[in-house]
């Protein structure tokens, strides 16, 4: 199955080397994907932008794709999902959660000159960040692509409700199944509230456990797409 990997602000899909390399040990075609304005080479990029990227993606996938998203671009994924529902053959949710209709894709953090950077880790104390060892911490920082503003601003849009009929499977890094599920119940993630099917995975690191438990990390995905292809 083609598992296509979307990294959250700030990442390439050089990030997902090593969760790539486990996938394709599995007999899987994993497809990391560096979004526009994002590590691209271009200056500048909107929402729509980095949607026709995925878009394109799962266009391409030769089967129906399992369309992983990783923090922010959690809703990047389900994005995919509302425009193709009849395509992805799941959706993986890594550390993070898609937004509402009419909410903005990522405004979190001070924007500026344009762009969105990286906060740095003062942002991120406690759980997050918590498995990172300094050269770790080191590396991400010094690879971290400033976020474009058209892209974290950008506003979410979902039209199609057939999206809801889409599997979804949510991995649970710095937080916990239980709390993903309270959460959800609560009301406080009204898209996934409305999902048919929502399994939750969890996993013992921060919230980039594609840098930290690879191995683990893809062992998930890899038992994810192996449900989808019996399913």
């Amino acid at each position: 199955m083609d598992i296509l990997l979307i990294g959250g602000l700030w990442l390439q899909g050089s990030v997902w080397g090593r969760v790539a390399s486990e996938l394709e040990a599995a007999g899987h075609r994993p497809v990391p994907l560096t979004l526009p304005g994002q590590g691209d080479g271009a200056v500048s990029a909107t929402l729509d932008d980095q949607l026709a990227a995925v878009l394109a993606a799962v266009d391409a996938a030769p089967g129906r794709p399992m369309v992983v998203g990783h923090s922010a671009a959690a809703t990047l994924a389900w994005l995919a999902a509302d425009r193709r529902p009849e395509r992805p053959a799941k959706v993986a949710l890594v550390g993070g959660f898609p937004s509402a209709d009419g909410q903005p894709y990522a405004d979190f953090f001070e924007v500026r000159d344009g762009v969105m950077p990286f906060p740095g880790w003062g942002s991120f104390e406690g759980p997050d960040a918590a498995d990172l060892d300094d050269e770790a911490r080191r590396q991400l920082a010094a690879g971290a692509i400033p976020a474009p503003a058209d892209v974290v601003k950008g506003v979410v849009r979902l039209t199609d409700e057939r999206r809801f009929d889409v599997p979804v499977l949510v991995v649970c890094p710095e937080f916990t199944p239980a709390q993903a599920q309270e959460w959800i119940e609560a009301g406080d993630v009204p898209e996934l509230a409305r999902a048919e099917h929502v399994d939750f995975a969890d996993i013992d690191s921060g919230h980039w456990p594609m840098i930290t438990r690879p191995t683990e990390l893809a062992r998930i995905l890899a038992a994810a797409a192996a449900a989808s292809d019996t399913t």
